[in-house]
């Protein structure tokens, strides 16, 4: 009875703290402010999740998609990561300009750059670099969604074809 009770202990304290264990397995999310400097020594396209903190599918693809590991370790491999809350109310800087924040807009100017001035959330935006126009793709997606345009401009086919043309050759991996 005693050897049971032991590893029935042994067996919760397991998977009590397992959850605890921070995973590698998720996006690691970059400053603003870092972008400039780390595409001047590495040049990579950037992915921007653009949030707001009462966004609830924002919550949503933080939790499902952006832990999805294949996608996480995509992400990080191919892309500058940044996640940017559109409610930001400092000044940010971000390819040699500065971006505020509109109290009668009430978001930050940077936002409303990144998304044509279509404020919806969560929206993801890619950039081949820091000075071209922003690729903005509005609304949440699960990572079976988000794989196609992730190696559309992960692989920088955006540089040479359509995404039509690229999704016609696509084969989906991720689930």
């Amino acid at each position: 009875m005693f050897k049971w009770m032991l590893v029935l202990t042994c067996l919760i304290s397991f998977l009590s703290f397992s959850d605890l264990t921070p995973s590698d397995e998720t996006v690691k999310w970059i400053p603003i402010d870092q972008v400039d400097e780390l595409y001047a020594k590495e040049p990579r396209p950037i992915l921007v999740d653009v949030y707001t903190s009462w966004c609830g599918w924002c919550k949503v693809m933080d939790k499902k998609t952006y832990t999805h590991p294949a996608l996480a370790s995509y992400v990080n491999s191919h892309f500058y990561p940044v996640k940017f809350d559109a409610e930001y109310k400092g000044a940010v800087k971000f390819n040699n300009k500065q971006y505020d924040f509109d109290k009668q807009a009430e978001c930050n100017m940077l936002a409303v750059y990144f998304l044509e001035g279509k404020m919806q959330y969560p929206t993801t935006v890619f950039l081949s670099s820091p000075g071209a126009p922003p690729a903005p793709m509005a609304g949440y997606m699960q990572p079976k969604d988000f794989e196609r345009p992730l190696k559309y401009f992960g692989e920088r086919a955006n540089l040479k074809m359509s995404f039509e043309k690229f999704g016609a050759g696509f084969t989906p991996e991720w689930n």
